[in-house]
């Protein structure tokens, strides 16, 4: 006899598509308090980076002051913002609005793509999962901080203030900028997901802390690449960059650790 509580493949379906319109709703409200606050989304968020006096580059420097290397880790920008399309200026706003609704609609827009999954869940997997929505949106708006505060102004510095020669100065297109920004500090949100995905991953089945270790010198090599493409020429700022990308890593290590033990305990007779 069918269970009654049984959802059909078409009620799934069904809450499948408004759980997506509740999270789509969330991130068009969002979007649209962003478009509206234009000035201090722009003016202090996004063109913060640009500024020299933006607090990365002020830490930057009380720390070059303190290891006595006068101002040798000071970044000051050296370019200009314009617009050479005529609807840069509107596009921009576009997307710098649906990027911020996105972040700060998150944590809501993950609890409604878990709340469609955890019906399906068994008892144990609901207790070990518990708390996963908290987990999610801390390690995101983490990752987030990390791209805006570090990421980002590091490469605007960086890729901003680069010449081939005296002779070229640098007028960046503002669609250049507001790229550059907006999705480095997204990025850095998505990459602090990786303890997450390698959870469930491990769940799975399809890693292991053996495979995680095995690939250890090659995830290294990988973030020591990435961190030197995106960060100023200075290992200082590639170390700052590395170094939580792999804590991360070995934070997923732990975790998968710790997920295949359970699951051998579950399998035990």
């Amino acid at each position: 006899m069918a269970d009654p509580n049984q959802m059909t493949f078409l009620q799934h379906l069904e809450e499948l598509r408004w759980r997506i319109i509740k999270a789509l709703i969330a991130v068009l409200i969002f979007a649209i308090l962003a478009f509206v606050f234009k000035g201090f989304v722009f003016d202090v968020l996004i063109f913060a980076p640009k500024d020299e006096d933006f607090i990365t580059y002020r830490f930057f420097c009380h720390v070059s002051s303190l290891l006595g290397l006068d101002d040798s880790l000071c970044l000051t920008s050296s370019f200009e913002l314009q617009n050479i399309t005529m609807s840069g200026q509107f596009t921009s706003h576009i997307l710098v609005s649906l990027v911020l609704g996105l972040i700060v609609s998150f944590p809501y827009v993950f609890y409604q793509f878990w709340a469609f999954i955890m019906p399906g869940l068994s008892v144990n997997e609901k207790a070990t999962a518990r708390g996963a929505v908290v987990a999610t949106s801390f390690l995101f708006l983490l990752g987030v901080g990390f791209g805006y505060f570090l990421i980002s102004p590091l490469s605007v510095q960086f890729l901003g203030g680069y010449t081939v020669s005296a002779q070229v100065d640098n007028i960046i297109a503002l669609n250049s900028f507001i790229t550059t920004v907006t999705m480095t500090t997204l990025s850095g949100g998505l990459v602090f997901q990786l303890p997450v995905v390698i959870y469930f991953l491990a769940k799975l089945g399809l890693v292991t802390p053996k495979s995680l270790k095995k690939y250890r010198k090659h995830s290294i090599v990988g973030v020591l690449i990435l961190s030197a493409i995106i960060t100023p020429p200075d290992i200082t700022s590639q170390i700052l960059v590395t170094l939580p990308l792999m804590v991360l890593y070995e934070l997923s290590i732990h975790i998968a650790r710790i997920v295949v033990k359970k699951e051998k305990t579950k399998l035990a007779p």
